[in-house]
């Protein structure tokens, strides 16, 4: 746990967990969380929690979620309304064109494959995708990137990044050459800052990076 308190909690999530149930039938990252609630506070019955936002099954880091009914639909709308402010890294091998550099894109979503297409204009089904990024360290065969969301599409920093010739490390689908061993792709939630829902105080959250010799060697 990352942050917790009676409206919120917020998890560091590791890779190959997915936030809510899908067709593969595995446990879910809500039902764990419930879990950890109802034996930390010795509910009985259902435990409530809401989930605010969700992060691709191979990417690490910030999960958001809500313990109160109360928290939920306000937490929803400061997403909603972009007051969230999220930052990613991100370890490509290619290096982008610029140190940074906002990227628009219209992202097209093939659900089917589970796989979202970039393209430089507007495009029948898409839907516009901005980001910004900046290179904030390079290592020896790898460049740490730092992405800011203005918009929050399926797939978008993957997908754009893929476009610019900057697939993420490990991401097969996306046009990395090969797999990470525990098949995680090397796309991290680091950082988290909202106003919160009830107590109208600024949160600020940092997720550690996962235990690895390469994100080892991003620290600043």
């Amino acid at each position: 746990m990352l942050y917790e308190d009676n409206h919120i909690i917020v998890v560091n999530k590791r890779a190959g967990d997915i936030v809510q149930g899908d067709k593969t039938g595995d446990k879910p990252l809500s039902d764990i969380v419930k879990d950890y609630i109802a034996e930390k506070y010795n509910k009985p019955g259902n435990v409530y929690l809401g989930v605010v936002h969700r992060l691709d099954r191979p990417t690490t880091g910030i999960v958001l979620f809500s313990k109160t009914s109360k928290a939920l639909p306000r937490l929803n709308k400061l997403f909603a309304e972009k007051s969230a402010k999220k930052t990613y890294w991100a370890l490509v091998k290619n290096p982008p064109p610029k140190t940074q550099d906002t990227l628009v894109h219209w992202l097209k979503k093939n659900p089917k494959k589970n796989k979202s297409t970039a393209f430089t204009k507007d495009t029948d089904g898409s839907k516009k995708a901005i980001l910004h990024y900046k290179i904030i360290k390079q290592l020896d065969n790898f460049y740490l990137l730092e992405i800011d969301l203005e918009t929050g599409r399926h797939h978008q920093i993957r997908a754009q990044l893929a476009s610019i010739g900057c697939s993420i490390k490990g991401d097969l689908k996306y046009g990395f050459d090969r797999s990470n061993k525990d098949a995680s792709i090397s796309l991290h939630a680091r950082t988290l800052s909202f106003i919160h829902p009830v107590k109208k105080e600024p949160v600020f959250i940092e997720a550690p990076l996962p235990k690895d010799p390469l994100w080892n060697a991003c620290s600043l």
